[in-house]
């Protein structure tokens, strides 16, 4: 229920209460006053008077009820028909929802639809677009085609023009050929006279060049022959060994009772080869071994290799060979050659050619020709000549890791010890060593043992 109605009903009800209330009743009754004398005047004409305006207000009363009651009647009927309105305009929103969602709906279903009819849009202009491009790639393979048969056209006129002119000089052709051959007929007895003549000349000039080439090969033989066995001056070869000299450092270090101690050693060598790989070649005790110290086995041991001023290379490779205990390489790369600048000795390919060699000793302190000879029982050895040395040039021997060059430039071994050279005509290792700091690791001193007593094993001069 609104507010309104509320009102109405409350204003109803009051206007009830006034109008029955007996006013009469309700008010107390008052003390007539005394008639005072002298005035004469009618009772009745007052009670009369109050009537009559109780009656008019009464009539008013009426009158304002009936127009209330008119008045709450209208409303009553405003409010129904405005509550059936009500209800009407709540199953109208009702519909309206229905009809909205279907709206909303059937816009969904368009949208779908519109992004089809868009998507068939841009496929069909894709379509058209693809269609237009093959018509005009089409146009333009007709012009070509066009152009090649204008262009068919005219060779094919230029052919026949081209035929018609071969034609006439075939014709010419034969005549000419017809000559030709009579005149070929004539000259075919000629021509076989010349070229018997010809071969003639040929097998003569065969045999000239035959003659000359051999004349050639042989004196190419007898230019190597000569090289091969002229002797090269000891001055060259020593000084050859001097501009090609590299260094070898040493450095090894084991424990010891005080502390770790560090033994150094450095030899002067040249770099060899066999024809595969290069080696620094050295004597065992031109490195920290020794064969006959009592020894601990070593922790570590670094070498590098310098020659002049050029910056060191390190070598990673120790390799004792078969051809003898106290014969050590260092593998050496052709990059770290390079980096020297050095030349590399091959190893001697006929080491007896001549009986003579050339002896440096202590890494290029002193040189000089010494004879040998070979020995039968001992075949990987040459016996030096001390005397023939010592009397040339003067009071210095040959001692051991002095190396042996012969007469040609080329190595022919080094020295075990002051009277043999082991001739180095092979690499072949029997023992090695990694360098660095996994020496320890590797047991030097059994593998020292190992050499010392292949070399007890060797016959007392070769010891």
């Amino acid at each position: 229920m609104n507010k309104t109605l509320l009102l109405i009903l409350c204003d109803f009800l009051l206007l009830n209460l006034l109008a029955l209330t007996r006013w009469e009743k309700a008010e107390p009754a008052r003390a007539k006053p005394a008639p005072v004398p002298g005035l004469a005047v009618p009772a009745a004409t007052k009670d009369q008077d109050l009537v009559a305006l109780m009656q008019l207000s009464l009539a008013d009363e009426r009158a304002t009820r009936e127009s209330l009651s008119r008045q709450l009647s209208t409303t009553a009927t405003t409010l129904a028909q405005r509550e059936q309105h009500l209800a009407q305009l709540q199953a109208d929103g009702e519909k309206l929802a229905a009809t909205l969602t279907a709206t909303q709906r059937t816009a969904a279903a368009l949208g779908q639809r519109v992004a089809a009819a868009a998507q068939d849009a841009t496929l069909t202009q894709e379509q058209l677009a693809r269609l237009r491009r093959e018509l005009e790639d089409k146009r333009t393979e007709g012009e070509r085609q066009q152009q090649a048969l204008a262009a068919l056209t005219q060779q094919q006129a230029e052919a026949r023009q081209r035929i018609e002119g071969l034609t006439v000089a075939v014709k010419v052709a034969e005549q000419e050929k017809r000559l030709l051959r009579e005149t070929a007929d004539t000259l075919k007895t000629q021509v076989e006279a010349e070229r018997q003549d010809r071969i003639k000349v040929q097998e003569t000039a065969t045999q000239l060049a035959q003659g000359v080439g051999q004349l050639a090969v042989k004196s190419g033989e007898l230019t190597k022959e000569l090289r091969d066995n002229r002797p090269i001056n000891a001055n060259v070869i020593f000084n050859d060994f001097l501009a090609n000299r590299v260094t070898a450092k040493f450095t090894a270090v084991r424990p010891g009772l005080l502390g770790p101690v560090t033994r150094e050693r450095s030899a002067a060598t040249v770099l060899v080869t066999d024809g595969a790989k290069i080696y620094a070649l050295l004597h065992l005790e031109d490195t920290p071994f020794t064969l006959g110290e009592n020894r601990s086995d070593w922790d570590r041991m670094d070498v590098e290799f310098s020659h002049g001023t050029g910056r060191p290379t390190p070598a990673g490779l120790l390799q004792f060979l078969s051809l003898d205990p106290r014969v050590v390489v260092l593998p050496v790369d052709p990059a770290q050659a390079v980096a020297l600048g050095v030349r590399v000795f091959p190893t001697a390919l006929e080491p007896f050619k001549f009986t003579e060699a050339v002896l440096v000793s202590g890494g290029g302190q002193g040189y000089g020709e010494v004879g040998f000879k070979l020995e039968a029982s001992q075949p990987g050895y040459v016996q030096v000549d001390n005397r023939l040395f010592k009397r040339i040039f003067g009071d210095f021997a040959p001692s051991r890791g002095d190396l042996v060059l012969s007469k040609t430039g080329e190595l022919l071994g080094i020295m075990v010890n002051s009277d043999y050279c082991a001739v180095v005509n092979n690499f072949l290792p029997q023992q090695a060593i990694r360098l660095g700091d996994q020496v320890g690791r590797q047991h030097p001193g059994a593998l020292l043992d190992a050499l010392a007593a292949r070399k007890l094993a060797l016959p007392l001069k070769l010891q």
